[in-house]
């Protein structure tokens, strides 16, 4: 694949941020990444920064990722022209049939576009329940889902606490499972999705040393952060106070 202009060196720059931060990649199942041909690249949702990361299995077949993202990024004035210069693709959640169809022509081209199925960060760190966008757009552009999970991630950034953009020497984790190949009902396929991923994510934190009581550790595992069900409920009271402002303007 040619070198991109822009989004070879903000790959370097981004390695090099990571290098000064001390991050400590694992990386297992990179050769899963197809080397050409569209794929969609599903991803779980732990922080702010899981998506630089995601990139990087790509790299090992030299392909680039174009991510989902919601269009307020865009809007940005510094972070905009450069998420348009990468080709990223804007999700307009008033206006989600067009951002679908620009992710299904870029898949028949054959690139690989990012999504991420629980759509919001996870504050319990538990995969949420998946949006079946992932899968419908596989269906309609006849390509694969690669299934990732990423680890660690919510360590340097997370809703609802302070970023660590020093170096703080924290390990990330990244399995990328086996493609799935598209296949109706998109419900089942999602729930496939859903289920491969759980069990990437448990790959992940096995050999990871978790910090008791730690915020970014799931309950589950011995940590602060919400269950599943609590961070719904904060999720759904979020979700209300937002609506509740917009009705008001």
């Amino acid at each position: 694949m040619l070198v991109e202009p822009v989004y070879f060196p903000i790959i370097g720059l981004a390695r090099t941020v990571f290098a000064l931060q001390g991050l400590k990649f694992t990386v297992n199942g990179d050769e899963n990444i197809p080397a050409t041909g569209g794929a969609v690249i599903a991803i779980n949702h732990t922080g702010y920064m899981d998506f630089t990361y995601a990139g990087l299995p790509a790299r090992t077949s030299k392909r680039y990722i174009r991510f989902m993202a919601k269009k307020e990024v865009f809007d940005n004035p510094v972070g905009g022209p450069i998420m348009r210069a990468l080709k990223h693709i804007p999700v307009d959640r008033s206006a989600g049939a067009d951002s679908f169809s620009e992710a299904v022509n870029r898949l028949r081209q054959g690139e690989l576009v990012g999504v991420y199925p629980e759509a919001t960060i996870s504050r319990s760190f538990e995969l949420k329940e998946f949006k079946s966008g992932a899968a419908r757009m596989a269906i309609e552009a006849n390509v694969p889902i690669i299934p990732m999970a990423i680890w660690g991630a919510q360590r340097v950034w997370t809703k609802g606490h302070p970023k660590r953009m020093g170096r703080t020497n924290t390990p990330v984790s990244i399995e990328v499972g086996a493609p799935i190949q598209p296949y109706e009902p998109a419900s089942a396929l999602t729930e496939e999705l859903h289920s491969t991923m759980s069990a990437l994510l448990l790959e992940a934190q096995k050999d990871y040393v978790h910090e008791p009581g730690g915020y970014w550790v799931p309950a589950r595992l011995g940590g602060s952060a919400p269950t599943l069900e609590e961070a719904n409920a904060l999720d759904r009271a979020e979700a209300e106070a937002k609506a509740a402002r917009r009705s008001q303007k």
